[in-house]
């Protein structure tokens, strides 16, 4: 037993990073094209007020997740079904919800902006220089049992098609699509800032690559 345990814990450990790179290099694909609406669809406007993309990034010993809102948006859907859709990001409105004012509220939020740095540090997503973000969907399909959709995400100039589970409702006055938790790895949109997979001389002082996603979206009849 004691000479199978070491066996087991390697064995164990090689399958977790085989996992977790598959993991990574699964989560987003080429920009694909984006859906087309028939002639007969209904436009639905996003209500933004009502809208939110939460999100939770982490480091070693800490997390910490918040909100970030949408300026436009709108689904297009015939029957009970989504045809196609374009959503433009906020990314001025990025809010941490977890830390209060006394606690550095305002200094994170500006960290993750980037509005406290000059342009050229790049920090985060770079809100100066990239002050919106788009998400337009390519396609809506049935994945064992799960309605999945795709679409081309857009941050910091670059684009990446995602795919990810959510519930989708479409009635004669209201669209809402509540994804489940998904994930993607930021670096793939080249936001790079303190990634020990970019720079290799962060010791301990790294944030990890993945940030964890759920979009709660609502629209109504134009």
């Amino acid at each position: 037993m004691k000479k199978l345990l070491p066996s087991l814990l390697i064995v164990a450990f090689l399958s977790m990073n085989v996992a977790c790179k598959g993991d990574k290099e699964n989560q987003a694909g080429d920009a694909a094209a984006a859906a087309d609406a028939s002639a007969e669809a209904v436009a639905y406007n996003v209500d933004t007020t009502a809208t939110v993309i939460e999100w939770t990034g982490s480091k070693q010993v800490a997390s910490h997740h918040g909100t970030i809102k949408l300026l436009t948006g709108v689904v297009y859907a015939k029957g009970k079904t989504i045809e196609s859709g374009n959503f433009t990001i906020n990314m001025h409105s990025i809010e941490t919800t977890d830390v209060k004012p006394e606690d550095g509220k305002a200094d994170l939020e500006a960290h993750l902006k980037g509005t406290n740095m000059d342009e050229k540090s790049d920090h985060f997503f770079n809100v100066k220089k990239y002050p919106e973000g788009k998400f337009e969907i390519t396609k809506i399909s049935e994945e064992n049992g799960k309605t999945m959709v795709e679409g081309n995400l857009t941050l910091k100039g670059t684009t990446k098609n995602v795919k990810f589970p959510a519930t989708v409702t479409v009635t004669d006055t209201d669209v809402s699509i509540d994804s489940e938790k998904f994930v993607i790895d930021r670096t793939q949109w080249k936001i790079n800032y303190a990634s020990k997979s970019v720079f290799t001389d962060l010791g301990d002082k790294f944030i990890n690559d993945e940030i964890e996603l759920v979009v709660k979206l609502k629209a109504k009849k134009a």
